[in-house]
């Protein structure tokens, strides 16, 4: 039976932020969020109530700086991280959190999935202000110190009720996949098979059990732990493409229309969505699916991996990451999930998350631009000024990156003060400078 949220029941205490919009309120967290993007509070409300807007801030989450992830806000970006049972490094892990909070990600997922995890899941979530997500699939073998086959339904769900009562801000559930779904993936074939790494623990579950995926046959008594902590349900694509060569086919469609119905579902027990989505697909594709997820999930927030547009740049999958994510996102996605060059070869460390996450807050901020998302532009065109200017300081107040940018500027001296190396005496910037200063255009002697 569909659970109806505390708001539409006419509770006097709403709980999620949902229930609060709905109800006609403003929250602390919608004002928060309005505040950073420029918008009206009501506008921010109003998007909350309809489910085009998500604001993942769990009730216990202390440290948490809300942030919105949906139709007309900035792009976010997440950084994926988490300890694996081959390079069991938590220090690392700790470095990898800095960087991420350093360059200003606004998600962190903890996707951990080797021993005990609460710990260092407690840890982050006490010291990040950025919003935190889970996988709760992958703790529950370790969590609850059993195989995957003797998991029960009942334990899985109480693997999602420890996240949230620990602070998760949103968790990635992959209840699309259900016999349906993978009735259309058995008749129709795909080259890559079933890439995602939860997607394929519920498939193998499913066919050592012969049991409906647990998070679909027991999704409203999900919802109800959900609810009672506002996490948001961020509905994991476990179809998704692992190759162009299986964009956009029978299995991915399928599970996008399970995962509109549940949306529409979580909206009315109370709980806020995003959706999941690709994956890797063509280039000329993504627009199309971006517009098909909108439609299909009633314009949910759309969370996206990449997508990457080809399947030869192992290395440099940061780049083919990007290159979709700005398509994805100028096209309505909101919220990108960053790809290290280390994605399909080892579990990256903290050099590498830097350089996944520059390349991908790159691919949102040109959305953003594309979008005319109010205010995108403003740090360019103060960017542009200090250039104009020859104002390094300036220059590197705006970089996305300003340690890199420092770093090589600064790694080859200039022999004229003021210049860079690339053009020196004869940089355009100084050149009409002096012109339009009355100066006498002084080039030396080059």
């Amino acid at each position: 039976m569909t659970q109806i949220s505390a708001a539409a029941r006419g509770n006097p205490a709403p709980v999620t932020q949902i229930d609060h919009a709905r109800a006609g309120a403003v929250t602390a967290a919608m004002r928060i969020v309005a505040e950073k993007e420029g918008r009206d509070p009501e506008f921010i409300r109003e998007g909350v109530a309809a489910g085009r807007i998500a604001i993942p801030a769990n009730i216990r989450h202390a440290s948490l700086s809300p942030e919105g992830v949906g139709g007309g806000l900035r792009t976010k970006v997440n950084v994926n991280l988490g300890i694996s049972g081959d390079l069991a490094c938590e220090a690392e892990e700790w470095k990898k959190v800095d960087v991420a909070l350093e360059l200003g990600a606004e998600a962190i997922m903890d996707l951990s999935n080797s021993g005990k995890t609460a710990a260092f899941r407690r840890a982050l979530i006490e010291k990040s202000p950025a919003m935190i997500g889970t996988v709760p699939l992958y703790d529950a073998i370790g969590y609850l110190e059993k195989p995957l086959v003797g998991i029960t339904a009942a334990d899985f769900l109480d693997v999602v009720r420890a996240h949230a009562e620990d602070g998760v801000d949103f968790v990635t559930i992959h209840a699309g996949m259900n016999r349906r779904t993978i009735e259309s993936f058995r008749e129709t074939g795909r080259l890559t098979n079933i890439v995602s790494r939860g997607g394929s623990l519920i498939f193998a579950w499913m066919e050592a059990t012969g049991n409906e995926n647990p998070f679909y046959e027991f999704y409203d008594e999900m919802l109800a732990i959900l609810h009672e902590h506002d996490v948001t349900i961020s509905l994991g694509d476990a179809m998704r493409p692992g190759s162009t060569y299986d964009a956009t086919d029978a299995g991915q469609i399928a599970e996008l229309i399970e995962i509109g119905k549940l949306t529409r579902r979580a909206w009315d027990a109370g709980v806020q969505v995003m959706v999941e989505g690709p994956g890797h697909m063509a280039l000329d594709e993504i627009a199309a699916n971006m517009k098909l997820e909108k439609r299909l999930c009633h314009d949910a927030p759309f969370y996206v991996l990449g997508p990457l547009v080809c399947d030869i740049a192992p290395g440099y999958d940061h780049i083919t990451a990007a290159i979709g994510g700005a398509v994805a996102a100028s096209s309505g996605a909101d919220f990108l999930c960053y790809v290290t060059p280390a994605e399909h070869l080892r579990l990256p460390d903290a050099a590498d998350v830097r350089e996944g996450l520059v390349a991908t807050k790159i691919a949102a901020h040109a959305a953003d631009i594309a979008k005319g998302v109010p205010g995108a532009r403003d740090a360019d065109n103060r960017m542009s000024d200090a250039r104009r200017r020859v104002d390094w300081e300036g220059m590197f107040a705006e970089a996305l990156d300003p340690v890199r940018a420092r770093e090589y500027f600064e790694s080859a001296p200039p022999s004229t003060e003021g210049t860079c190396t690339m053009c020196g005496q004869m940089c355009a910037m100084r050149t009409v400078n002096q012109i339009m200063d009355g100066l006498t255009v002084d080039l030396g002697k080059e």
